[in-house]
């Protein structure tokens, strides 16, 4: 390893974030979105049929669906043009799919990835681990002990070729179909990469399994779906990270998510994102639970200049559970909205929301909501708890909760707190020895700790430092 990337390892999160690379492709789409440009992309991936006509289909479905504009206090979206995007950039790697061996990769995505820890997360805490560059997975790996068990962690293009029927069930079919939103509607006509995770009856995966995305050019799209298809009675771990760097012109990141948790299954999510300040995220994620099922998300985004984003869940089966913890943190200049979506479609299903946001230099954040109980689902219950954190009298933060109850024997809960940065709190961490900027970002790291206490460690050393990150310069 060289001395560069030890500096970068040890002193220097923001340089493990911000460095670019020269970009390098094999295969780079022209700006905008087209049918040509579709059917270019699947032919290049030598896709089945069956694949180019549902994204020809999700295409015509994006072209008829406005902009959403009509949100109140939505982030605005005027400057996301899709015809100033390049959708797909496939690296230069001889390997579609990904190469088997981390030293088989060309240097330069290589040391990418390595500047980000991924080869040590790999090494130290995972059972696997993938890793996207642009557009494509550039490695993934399973260990031998879960494969052996019948798990499945590849690619999404890989597992398009090799599981089709798994697949060409799932796929955009019954969780998040393109005709959901505009965004899932681009999603599927584009999509490209991502992570296919699948789990057999009563296999659990003792150790997390991680996805990690980069976009290293300027002016991209990335469009990553990762489809989690956990069966009866199994378990599972799923982390992503994201990041991009700086540059004057914008990305667009729209992910799509599909989770389907079995019966009395139980699937973790976690992502920590690390978005650019020029990057908007739009993403679309949702997961089916049915009986007794168990799905929880955990959530940090920050970086981005504008996020919408609301993890999705349906409870379809009795005794049915959501859980959702979410932290986003906004900037000088920046919107995050943020929130959850569950529904409560059985008996005796139970949610828990909890969010915590942080603004400061004028930064908004926004938690947007929605609880939906069904006629008929009796015996649920729900509770929503958001918590936001202010710097300054210029950063705002909203809480947006819609409650839809339709059911009268169930339990509902809300609450709510806005405030900053008490200034007797402050001086009496000074009174301990803490400087002004310490004693803030102690503040801040017991504000977050319900959710980094939730993330294995070395992502909650990590979430911890990017806050930490986003807070310097502008403490006092």
């Amino acid at each position: 390893m060289s001395s560069e990337q030890d500096h970068l390892k040890e002193t220097d999160t923001e340089a493990r974030f911000e460095f670019k690379k020269e970009q390098k492709a094999a295969f780079k789409a022209d700006k905008g979105l087209t049918e040509e440009t579709i059917r270019l992309i699947s032919e290049d991936k030598d896709e089945p049929e069956w694949m180019l006509k549902r994204r020809l289909r999700a295409l015509k479905q994006f072209q008829k669906m406005p902009m959403p504009t009509d949100w109140p206090g939505q982030p605005d979206l005027s400057e996301v043009d899709v015809n100033q995007i390049v959708p797909y950039i496939r690296p230069d790697i001889e390997t579609r799919g990904g190469a088997e061996s981390w030293d088989d990769l060309p240097e330069e995505i290589r040391d990418t990835f390595d500047k980000l820890g991924i080869p040590e997360a790999e090494r130290n805490a995972l059972s696997g681990v993938g890793a996207q560059y642009e557009s494509e997975i550039v490695y993934q790996n399973m260990q031998e002990q879960w494969q052996e068990k019948g798990v499945v962690f590849m690619d999404m293009d890989r597992a398009v070729q090799e599981h089709p029927d798994i697949v060409r069930e799932y796929f955009m079919t019954k969780c998040v179909p393109p005709s959901d939103n505009k965004f899932a509607a681009l999603h599927g006509a584009i999509w490209s990469g991502g992570s296919f995770v699948y789990v057999p009856e009563d296999v659990t995966v003792e150790m997390p399994v991680q996805a990690y995305f980069r976009m290293n050019s300027e002016g991209m799209g990335q469009f990553e779906h990762t489809l989690i298809v956990a069966e009866k009675g199994s378990e599972v771990h799923y982390i992503e990270g994201c990041s991009a760097p700086k540059y004057s012109a914008f990305n667009l990141h729209s992910g799509g998510v599909e989770v389907f948790v079995g019966e009395d299954a139980h699937v973790q999510y976690s992502t920590v994102q690390n978005w650019s300040k020029n990057t908007y995220n739009l993403n679309t994620k949702r997961a089916i639970v049915e009986k007794g099922g168990r799905m929880e998300w955990i959530s940090g985004s920050m970086g981005s200049k504008a996020t919408m984003l609301y993890p999705a869940s349906i409870l379809k089966g009795r005794g049915a559970s959501d859980n959702h913890i979410t932290i986003a943190f906004a900037g000088e200049g920046q919107n995050i909205d943020t929130g959850a979506k569950v529904y409560h479609n059985a008996p005796e299903t139970k949610s828990t929301i909890e969010s915590k946001s942080i603004s400061k230099d004028g930064g908004r954040t926004n938690y947007r909501g929605l609880v939906h109980i069904a006629d008929g689902a009796a015996n649920s219950s729900t509770s929503v708890e958001c918590d936001a954190l202010m710097f300054d009298n210029e950063s705002t933060s909203d809480t947006m909760p819609y409650m839809e109850i339709n059911e009268s024997t169930v339990d509902v809960a809300h609450e709510a707190t806005v405030g900053k940065i008490g200034d007797e709190d402050v001086f009496y961490l000074q009174s301990r020895g803490l400087d002004d900027d310490d004693a803030k970002q102690m503040i801040v790291s017991g504000f977050i700790e319900p959710i980094t206490e939730e993330l294995p460690i070395e992502y909650a050393v990590e979430l911890n430092r990017l806050v930490e990150l986003e807070m310097e310069g502008s403490l006092g």
